[in-house]
């Protein structure tokens, strides 16, 4: 056992016979949704709040993809292969505001979104869920499948670089790739959900069922309703820190915590590793019914969003096929 792992942590630093030349494919990726939104920044650059503040972010991930690249250069390994993509997905966080900072001045869509929950289940699910389960213990239970979006994308990650390094870089291209999609999405259909919606509405309304249009509310205000549940909980406590620290009026259809997570339990399915997807099935199930329970989004955004994540797997499993290791 020590054998195999001092093995594998030697093949991480060594030297490798065949070095990529020019940018892997993940950061030609992060490259175009780059040069995109700064045409979309240039264009709308006198209607923006902080346009400067999106060029020169871009200027400097430039600059840092260069450096990686050179260290790469200087030294070709695995490990300086795994840092070029890490240092990409890390960055997914900070591309996101950027959905809010762009959308903000078109008209908001959350009326249509509420009026098809309305006519589809005939309630509101999003302020209903929570009602029907409450207490503590599915309140944190649920927290904790919120919170565990990001552990199991890295674990993944982590997963394919150290087990199934071969299809490492085509994984990251998979889960980049569908990132960025949902980005765009976000980009043009400025859908904010419940938490945002209710607040601004009034709950005696969204009860009524009148889902009035707020048109560009949300480029002005940015309350949104405290989520429901426990909150003495762990797992609330660090749900509510991120919202406050992070979270937007942007991003609402489809659910990408949804979506990222099907495709990250479509990559475990791929690698055929079914233990691994038994252990994270409870929590890819939970976060994904939390996504309607603390009001994040729709009902219809977390079923677009299964959806959706399928069709973005398949698709990018498909066009990725030539990038593997030997």
């Amino acid at each position: 056992m020590k054998n195999n792992i001092g093995k594998r942590l030697k093949s991480i630093f060594q030297l490798e016979k065949k070095p990529k030349k020019g940018l892997l494919t993940v950061e030609w990726i992060a490259m175009a949704y780059l040069l995109f939104t700064l045409l979309i920044a240039l264009f709308m650059y006198t209607k923006l709040q902080n346009p400067n503040a999106m060029i020169w972010g871009r200027a400097r991930i430039v600059v840092m993809t260069v450096a990686l690249w050179i260290v790469y250069r200087i030294i070709p390994c695995p490990f300086t292969r795994f840092v070029r993509i890490g240092a990409q997905m890390c960055l997914l966080a900070w591309w996101y505001p950027d959905t809010y900072e762009i959308n903000r001045m078109m008209p908001n869509l959350d009326h249509i979104f509420a009026s098809w929950e309305q006519s589809w289940f005939g309630c509101q699910p999003a302020l209903l869920f929570s009602q029907k389960l409450p207490g503590a213990v599915f309140s944190e239970l649920f927290d904790m499948g919120y919170a565990s979006y990001y552990y199991m994308i890295g674990l993944v990650i982590i997963y394919f670089f150290g087990w199934r390094y071969q299809e490492f870089e085509r994984a990251a291209v998979i889960v980049m790739g569908s990132f960025f999609l949902y980005y765009l999405i976000f980009i043009f259909v400025p859908v904010v959900g419940p938490t945002f919606y209710y607040k601004a509405v009034g709950l005696k309304k969204i009860m009524a069922g009148i889902f009035p249009p707020m048109h560009d509310y949300f480029n002005y205000h940015q309350d949104c309703l405290p989520s429901p549940g426990y909150t003495d909980g762990i797992f609330y406590q660090f749900v509510e820190s991120a919202k406050e620290a992070g979270e937007r009026p942007t991003a609402a259809f489809p659910s990408s915590h949804v979506g990222i997570s099907t495709v990250i339990m479509w990559l475990i399915l791929h690698a055929r590793n079914f233990k691994l997807f038994y252990v994270l099935l409870p929590f890819y199930l939970l976060l994904c019914c939390a996504t309607v329970y603390i009001q994040a989004h729709y009902l219809v955004d977390a079923i677009f969003g299964f959806i959706s994540g399928t069709l973005f797997y398949f698709v990018l499993l498909y066009l990725s096929k030539g990038v593997k290791r030997s």
